[in-house]
């Protein structure tokens, strides 16, 4: 791993806890610019939240299962994923509707993170739920309704997050601490996998984020701080948080420049908890660079 040795703040203001939630394990943020708010899921506590782009306007809905990322589809709704497949979800009523099973044969699994590409298709990742058996793979779901199994053997997958070029998507197996890289073909296939990062023992890889200038912004679950790596891999700047388990990060607001943040307390113990009492909180924070713009899921 290449470090700058300039090395400073990635954010142009400090984090601040928006939405003091307690998710368990929070997961999953997303911007969803048609609505002007600010989606994310609690995976162990089995609910889905919603506010506005400042904290406030806040909605919880309970799940039947856990759920592992919300999107918006286009033509309006929302697609969840739960343990045994892809379903809508309508916030008017809080009902799920399955849309398709993925991976029945495999029980212990369930779903982890999702990501929308600029052609409105869904990447996203399933993993062991007992987190120990290589069974997880990363799945592409187009707005035709084919859905390919891109890449196996994950114990727990993560990211996904796509170059501004499109051409590069990275994704990560959090356990053994390493963020790949695989060329994104026209015809949405992937190549070439590579290793394009290997963090060190104590930096746990999680949810992912790509700016404007196509750097990769990193959440590192038990370390308390977001990174922030060059297109080549060179560590340029970090955010530090006041709790440990930082999971996910979005791109937001008007101007693509508040970076909304999700957080766990899974794992804590109870003096660890009592020393981090926003943990599992909704952070915000103002970036010097914006972000990408989000797509909805191309649902056919």
């Amino acid at each position: 791993m290449n470090v700058d040795t300039t090395l400073s703040s990635a954010a142009s203001s400090a984090p601040e806890c928006i939405w003091d939630v307690g998710a368990e394990l929070g997961e999953g943020a997303l911007w969803d610019p048609t609505s002007g708010v600010v989606r994310f899921v609690d995976i162990k506590g089995r609910r889905i939240h919603r506010c506005a782009a400042d904290g406030g306007a806040r909605r919880s809905w309970d799940a039947p299962g856990q759920p592992g990322f919300v999107v918006p589809a286009s033509g309006g709704g929302l697609v969840c994923a739960l343990e045994d497949g892809l379903y809508r979800f309508d916030e008017a009523d809080g009902a799920f509707a399955l849309l398709r099973k993925i991976e029945d044969e495999l029980p212990g699994n369930r779903f982890n993170d999702g990501h929308v590409d600029a052609r409105g298709n869904l990447w996203f990742g399933s993993m062991d739920d007992g987190q120990a058996a290589p069974t997880g793979a990363l799945y592409r779901l187009d707005r035709h309704g084919l859905l390919a199994r891109a890449d196996a053997g994950y114990v727990i997958t993560n990211g996904p997050a796509i170059s501004p070029d499109g051409k590069t998507l990275y994704h990560t197996d959090t356990p053994l601490r390493r963020v790949y890289a695989f060329d994104l073909r026209e015809d949405g296939s992937l190549a070439a996998k590579r290793v394009f990062l290997q963090l060190p023992e104590t930096s746990r890889p999680d949810g992912m984020a790509v700016d404007a200038d196509g750097h990769l912004w990193i959440a590192l679950f038990g370390a308390g701080r977001i990174e922030r790596y060059t297109a080549a891999g060179r560590l340029v700047g970090s955010v530090r948080f006041p709790c440990t388990n930082i999971t996910k990060l979005a791109f937001g607001g008007a101007d693509l420049r508040t970076v909304y943040v999700t957080t766990a307390w899974k794992g804590l113990s109870p003096e660890e908890r009592a020393r981090q009492p926003l943990a599992g909180g909704l952070f915000a924070f103002r970036s010097p660079t914006p972000g990408l713009p989000q797509v909805p899921f191309a649902l056919g």
